[in-house]
């Protein structure tokens, strides 16, 4: 297994035979949104053939990206969410819900609950599609894989860490794109909470450094600079947290557009 963190949360997952994307973010803007960090290729999402999509808001689910994939791309969503994407033009769509599974040539997909708002365009909004939030843990030629999506600590990090299988990878976000993040996220220490909980073998951190309101980093003062350090810091501060909680994980960090650093998986044991 090899990882590329494209940005945001976009990370591309190679397997023997499988190539998977989490919620593509591939363009140079999204909605008011400006990628910040260098260009995507088109050779960085060559091959993908399962997409998962964790929530419905624009920068996981994000309709122009999709169709970089092509209308005919295996797209999994939380339920509820079919309908609107296939109303949108695309015809291989696959729902489904937290507890569930979907086991396909080896690749075991489990929807993970997700602590996040459920609606398209905002938490206040009750007309338009809505579908809840979900995570994935991912299994494939004897590796196991959780991609968190946007969420807040849930119990089942808990359910997780404690299957006699170890987690190999979990992907965990650590910041967003403002100068805040509200409810249904993870700030780095939390993030080191959830690494706690899940007690993978690596944790990479996803959700900083690629997307921002454009002009917000040169902002003459305090914003401007808290900004660009919001832009940078949060791995870091994971990883640092982290640390100072005494884990047997391995934080790997990757610039967005790098590949992520995972050594070999050495020998499987119960902890």
């Amino acid at each position: 297994m090899t990882m590329q963190f494209l940005g945001h949360s976009t990370v591309r997952i190679d397997l023997p035979g499988r190539v998977i994307l989490t919620d593509p973010v591939l363009t140079a803007r999204v909605g008011p949104l400006r990628r910040v960090c260098a260009p995507l290729r088109r050779v960085d999402w060559a091959g993908v053939d399962t997409v998962l999509i964790s929530h419905l808001h624009g920068d996981h689910l994000h309709l122009p990206s999709l169709r970089q994939l092509g209308t005919d791309v295996r797209i999994v969503v939380p339920r509820g969410a079919g309908p609107w994407l296939t109303g949108h033009g695309f015809t291989n769509v696959e729902e489904i819900s937290p507890g569930e599974s979907i086991t396909d040539a080896g690749l075991e997909l489990t929807a993970i609950r997700a602590d996040h708002a459920a609606h398209r365009w905002g938490p206040r909004l009750h007309v338009g599609p809505s579908a809840p939030p979900i995570g994935y843990l991912i299994k494939a030629n004897g590796t196991r894989t959780y991609y968190a999506g946007d969420t807040d600590l849930v119990h089942e990090m808990t359910e997780i860490g404690e299957q006699a299988a170890r987690l190999d990878v979990a992907l965990l976000p650590v910041w967003g794109w403002g100068p805040n993040i509200g409810p249904g996220h993870l700030d780095p220490q939390r993030a080191a909470t959830a690494a706690r909980l899940l007690a993978p073998r690596f944790a990479v951190p996803v959700h900083w450094g690629t997307l921002a309101v454009p002009g917000l980093c040169r902002v003459p003062g305090g914003v401007g600079s808290h900004m660009r350090a919001l832009l940078a810091e949060p791995p870091r501060q994971f990883a640092a947290a982290v640390s100072r909680l005494g884990l047997d994980t391995t934080v790997a960090i990757a610039e967005p557009g790098a590949r992520v650093a995972l050594a070999p998986a050495g020998p499987r044991s119960d902890r």
